[in-house]
């Protein structure tokens, strides 16, 4: 059985598809008016906005996530965790590294991971799919996609990850290959910093060519793919008619007189069976499921495509820049900090801050005096820390999150989008209180879920493991579980992230802890933990 976790402008469409196969079982969202609109359309489904309750409930076998972008990561790695098989909508997360962390853990649990693809699965596709890998249209010289509209403008991701994920999975399964070199242009006319229309160039090793047009801010809608073949032509337009989505044109080039001269012919209409997308999407995570095979749109895939996704932002960032080639990514990327740290454009570093090397602190985040961060951190979009904050080598902060006067965190540590650290106990708007602040540590390896509450005065233990959505109000130990609102303590978890056994002992890496304290201390290390 599915929980969908998301249900607004994209969930609903998923709960109301695995309602449909029998295969519902909870609907879990932080918005209460959604959670009724869920169950007003679905009486006998179970909603809750606690994600924990979903996760240790052992009827439910899968997730399908339909949440902001910068959730996926957090959300779906405790999924899997948790020991479910998980759904997730594009983009499969915001970083590469986050993306292959997920296929390991997918695969190291022996779980499905799937994400969202839906045009892989739009029966129009796969019949152009077909022809293309039978080869009737011979020999693919280049692909283009538009996906147009006016409107859903969108300000958590621009138009390039809101529009362009599906597009470039379809063209990286038509080509069969990855991308030599990718370059993007774009256009910011709403906001300055959000493009609202970007151009994505794809060229591949075999000499194939590919662009990808998307824009929200476009006079019609339309949703075409086009693949000119040596032999024939296709078109899918998915704003036809059934009848109409798949044409092929047999146009020929004829050579006379030394000079290419075009046979045109009337388009011949592709019968494909009709069937909704979605569902089939849905019937396809529980086939997979049921029998253990990778799906179509696996990590992987997914993976192939963030990197396109990435590449084409990077692009986008540096304007001036040469077209970015995958393997040399990374050196494409105008940095602040020479062999140093990057710093996006959009970002503040104020004066008198320390930034280790490797690390990278992205869009519109603020990095405030007295600020010291080590190395090889990741700073996420929309960051405040400072002022006078200390943050460790290896520490992960995702998006939206402010990181106050007071906060220590060690190294490793892991902060889950749009989690919150409090400086006073009884803030008033009226009344300044940061001579009644708290200090809050964060000791190494603990990781803190999307959207928790971590009160200030309070130590969260090393390897200590707060859920998403979790209000922490007193210290956590070592390797604890802390769940719920007000938070307690619900289990241990290894040093991997893998919840402990009532021995003790890590059913993941075989690492086995004894009580030592409050918390737990490691007696046994298993050669696979280092792995």
């Amino acid at each position: 059985m599915i929980a969908v976790i998301g249900s607004g402008y994209w969930g609903k469409n998923l709960v109301r598809n695995f309602h449909a196969l029998d295969a519902l079982a909870a609907v879990c969202d932080k918005n209460p008016t959604l959670l009724e609109n869920a169950q007003a359309a679905h009486p006998s489904v179970r909603i809750c906005m606690a994600l924990p309750d979903v996760l240790a409930d052992p009827g439910i076998t899968g997730v399908a996530i339909a949440t902001p972008a910068e959730s996926h990561f957090v959300i779906a790695r405790e999924a899997l965790l948790a020991g479910k098989h998980v759904f997730v909508e594009k983009p499969l997360t915001l970083d590469e590294g986050e993306g292959r962390e997920l296929i390991a853990l997918a695969a190291r649990k022996g779980l499905v991971l799937m994400v969202g693809h839906l045009l892989r699965y739009h029966p129009v596709f796969m019949a152009l799919q077909d022809l293309a890998q039978s080869g009737a249209l011979g020999r693919i010289n280049y692909i283009y996609s538009n996906r147009l509209n006016l409107g859903k403008v969108r300000r958590e991701e621009n138009i390039l990850w809101s529009f362009a994920p599906h597009d470039i999975s379809m063209i990286l399964a038509l080509a069969g290959e990855e991308p030599e070199r990718v370059w993007a242009t774009g256009g910011n006319y709403l906001h300055r910093r959000i493009a609202d229309v970007t151009t994505t160039h794809l060229d591949f090793p075999s000499g194939l060519k590919a662009h990808v047009f998307v824009s929200w801010l476009h006079p019609f809608k339309e949703q075409k793919l086009v693949v000119v073949g040596e032999r024939q032509m296709a078109v899918f337009d998915d704003t036809r008619p059934w009848e109409e989505k798949l044409l092929l044109y047999p146009h020929e080039i004829r050579w006379e007189n030394g000079a290419p001269v075009p046979a045109r012919c009337e388009p011949v209409r592709v019968e494909v069976p009709q069937s909704e997308p979605l569902r089939s999407e849905c019937r396809h995570f529980l086939d997979c499921i049921a029998s253990g095979a990778a799906p179509v749109t696996d990590g992987q895939e997914g993976l192939r495509v963030l990197k396109v996704l990435m590449d084409a932002q990077r692009s986008l960032d540096a304007p001036d820049a040469p077209p970015v080639h995958p393997e040399s990514a990374p050196q494409a990327i105008s940095t602040r900090h020479v062999d140093g740290p990057f710093i996006h454009p959009t970002a503040v570093v104020d004066d008198r801050v320390t930034v280790g090397n490797g690390t990278k602190i992205w869009h519109f985040s603020h990095i405030l005096p007295g600020t010291t961060i080590g190395e090889k951190v990741n700073i996420g979009q929309n960051v405040v820390a400072g002022p006078d904050v200390r943050i460790g080598n290896g520490c992960k902060i995702q998006n939206n999150v402010s990181v106050y006067k007071g906060v220590v965190l060690e190294d490793n540590v892991f902060c889950g989008p749009s989690m919150v650290f409090t400086n006073v106990h009884a803030p008033r708007a009226f009344i300044p209180g940061m001579d009644r602040a708290l200090p809050t540590v964060v000791r190494t390896g603990a990781t803190l879920g999307a959207n928790c509450t971590i009160v200030c005065g309070n130590e969260i233990g090393q390897y200590a493991f707060v859920a998403a959505g979790a209000v922490v109000t007193r210290p956590v130990p070592s390797h604890g579980l802390a769940m719920g609102n007000p938070a307690r303590l619900a289990g241990w978890v290894c040093r991997c992230g893998t919840k402990l056994d009532e021995h003790l002992c890590c059913p993941g890496c075989g690492d086995a802890y004894e009580r030592e304290g409050d918390g737990l201390a490691s007696t046994r290390q298993s050669s696979r933990s280092h792995a």
